[in-house]
């Protein structure tokens, strides 16, 4: 197994030597004002801490110090670990947001609010245990999705990962279940995380120290085997290294070659996935060479290719095609001496540089500088590819990845029991409740986010709790299916509330809708119509089912009305050569291209004048110019006889 290495003292467990020793060796790091922020940081958080400890029974501060070497590791800013030394600070002080923003600056107290919100999906990430594997799995991808949703800063990301990481490495303390949770909840969420931000070190620790803890006993039955052939593995290595080493000199290559450290997960996988055993493992004898540029990369395949037996299917290039994370490197396996088989990764010493700290190789900030180049396309880059999506296949799907939906096009809200339910951007309470069950949804009065009484059009942010407070019996409100009035995102809601309508009382329904007709006629001031014609000309079998429509909501008046006008007796035409009987263009008329009307001869409208459509008792709809005198005296009891109209061709 290999950690992140730093080169900080090790913690005694006393604060105030382990803070002195820390600011002499931040020295080489950081300018002295940096390294006095987190000076600051660590003689803020010290009396805090004072006889605390972590889950694990860590003391809290030499858990946030060794949380901060592993970040060190990682070039990450001064900022940051200033914000990983207080971030356990919101759990002992009220209004500490503020107080933090006052002591060490905006961007530190902003990174410490973040690494609180991610904190949260602790008490999120236990599924219940009558959940079925899939609806498990599908609840701890949408977890994922929350998290990243909830972060406006990636530096939080990595803090959690570095405090995840020191977490592990000291649960050998905790009890037998606290050890199971962390390490599972470890490989659902936060080793992912650490992969698809391809700051590859941490993950390879976290998927180690968690099997360690869900699979003890063939953990140790690998770690043995390694350890007890370790001594011929590693003598039969530096043979390889040798022939190599010659071999890239002769054909003049500036190659650095070694031995490639293993991963006790990684081996477990591939022994789980291709049913093998441990000794019939190609990669378990890895190497890995170093050069300076592509062509070397390639011409360094040759000369492995030359000197042993390539493996057939063992062989991956994401040089040319990178994985969707970032990654890139020659992967290759060769049967070598005693035709024993070696895996062989090959890469320029900058692939080798990404591959180690991934997006957190470019995160370091430098003095004057806001970022190095290139950090703002990297993580807008990052913002749409963490879609947390399963590990995406090395063919096509890499655009297929960028077609997903952003993650801010979703939020990520949590019902009383915790769990996660994506919803659209500005999805209010009714959306959520109809996304747990539709019968919930009908029956939906009122609604609590986090513990406050709020409205049944409020828009749901990511992160909030949500109950939802019904009657026993009851159905949904008209307003619901409305888009217009805000209760319902989702159409698929809406859908839902108009077949709840459209099942009621057939009855009902007629009578509502004979009301409508009958009030909208009214408006427009129409009194003889011919009902079985409207009904068919709006596809529906006869009258009463046309006022079910209208009852249900399923069609508005205002659409029967704009049907009915256009069956008045047409007016007779008036022989001129103007512009009413022979317009260059057509009139759209409220957004439809089908709808009957005549040019009003009062003003002769003409194209291209600004236009208006007007209902008239008894000649269907005419069109005027906007200017028009008749249509500058229209009464205000008859403004809703008004209909938009543009020209069109």
């Amino acid at each position: 197994m290999v950690s992140v290495q730093h080169q900080f003292p090790p913690l005694t467990g006393n604060d105030s030597a382990d803070i002195q020793s820390w600011m002499a060796a931040l020295s080489a790091t950081f300018s002295p004002e940096e390294v006095e922020l987190i000076r600051q940081a660590c003689e803020f958080a010290a009396p805090l801490y004072l006889e605390r400890t972590d889950i694990t029974g860590t003391p809290l501060l030499q858990h946030a110090l060794g949380s901060s070497a592993i970040l060190l590791g990682l070039n990450i800013d001064h900022e940051a670990i200033a914000a990983t030394v207080l971030h356990a600070v919101p759990e002992f002080m009220k209004d500490a947001h503020a107080v933090l923003q006052e002591r060490f600056g905006e961007n530190v107290a902003k990174l410490v609010k973040g690494i609180s919100r991610m904190e949260h999906v602790r008490q999120f990430s236990e599924m219940p245990g009558t959940q079925g594997a899939e609806e498990a799995a599908q609840q701890v991808e949408t977890l994922r999705k929350m998290l990243l949703a909830m972060v406006e800063d990636i530096r939080v990301v990595l803090i959690k990962l570095a405090e995840r990481t020191q977490t592990l490495r000291n649960l050998s303390r905790a009890n037998s279940e606290l050890q199971r949770q962390v390490a599972e909840e470890t490989q659902n969420i936060f080793a992912p995380l650490a992969n698809r931000l391809g700051v590859w070190q941490i993950k390879w620790e976290l998927e180690d120290l968690s099997v360690r803890y869900l699979e003890p006993t063939l953990y140790k039955q690998i770690a043995k085997s390694l350890d007890e052939k370790r001594v011929d593995r590693e003598r039969y290595i530096a043979d390889l290294i040798a022939q190599l080493e010659q071999a890239l000199k002769q054909a003049g290559i500036d190659g650095e070659v070694s031995g490639r450290p293993k991963h006790i997960y990684s081996i477990i996988n591939k022994m789980k996935r291709k049913r093998l055993d441990f000794d019939d493992l190609y990669d378990v004898r890895a190497l890995r060479i170093l050069v300076e540029n592509v062509e070397q990369c390639y011409a360094a395949l040759s000369l492995v290719h030359e000197l042993w037996l390539p493996i057939q299917k063992e062989f991956d290039d994401y040089i040319a095609k990178p994985k969707p994370n970032g990654y890139r490197s020659l992967h290759t396996a060769v049967l070598g001496p005693r035709r024993l088989s070696v895996e062989v990764q090959i890469r320029t010493r900058q692939m080798h540089h990404d591959s180690e700290l991934g997006v957190a190789a470019h995160w370091r900030y430098k003095e004057n500088k806001k970022s190095e180049g290139g950090l703002d396309e990297k993580v807008a880059w990052l913002r749409q590819v963490l879609a947390w999506k399963a590990e995406l296949a090395d063919s096509g799907e890499m655009q297929e990845q960028f077609r997903n939906e952003l993650i801010q096009d979703r939020v990520y809200v949590l019902t009383p029991q915790g769990k996660v339910i994506d919803l659209p951007n500005g999805a209010t309470p009714v959306d959520f409740a109809y996304v747990l069950h539709t019968d919930l949804g009908h029956r939906t009065r009122g609604a609590k986010v986090d513990g406050n009484i709020v409205p049944l059009k409020h828009q749901l942010q990511t992160g909030q709790r949500v109950e939802i407070l019904t009657v026993k019996q009851g159905g949904p409100s008209r307003d619901w299916a409305n888009p217009k009035l805000g209760y319902l995102k989702s159409s698929r809601a809406r859908a839902k509330v108009r077949h709840w309508f459209s099942e009621q009382n057939q009855d009902d329904s007629i009578a509502q809708g004979r009301a409508l007709l009958d009030r909208e006629l009214h408006r427009v001031g129409v009194n003889d119509i011919n009902l079985e014609k409207l009904a068919q000309q709006l596809r529906y079998n006869k009258p009463d089912d046309l006022y079910a429509a209208l009852g249900r909501g399923d069609i508005t008046p205002r659409r029967a009305s704009l049907a009915l006008v256009q069956e008045s007796p047409p007016q007779r035409k008036v022989a001129s050569s103007s512009a009413q009987s022979q317009a260059p263009k057509r009139v759209l008329i409220e957004g439809e291209r089908s709808l009957t009307y005549k040019l009003a001869l009062c003003c002769h409208p003409e194209y291209p004048a600004h236009i208006v459509g007007y209902v008239t008792r008894d000649r269907g709809i005419t069109i005027h110019r906007h200017d028009c005198p008749f249509m500058q005296r229209v009464p205000e009891e008859r403004e809703d006889r008004l209909l938009d109209a543009k020209w069109t061709s």
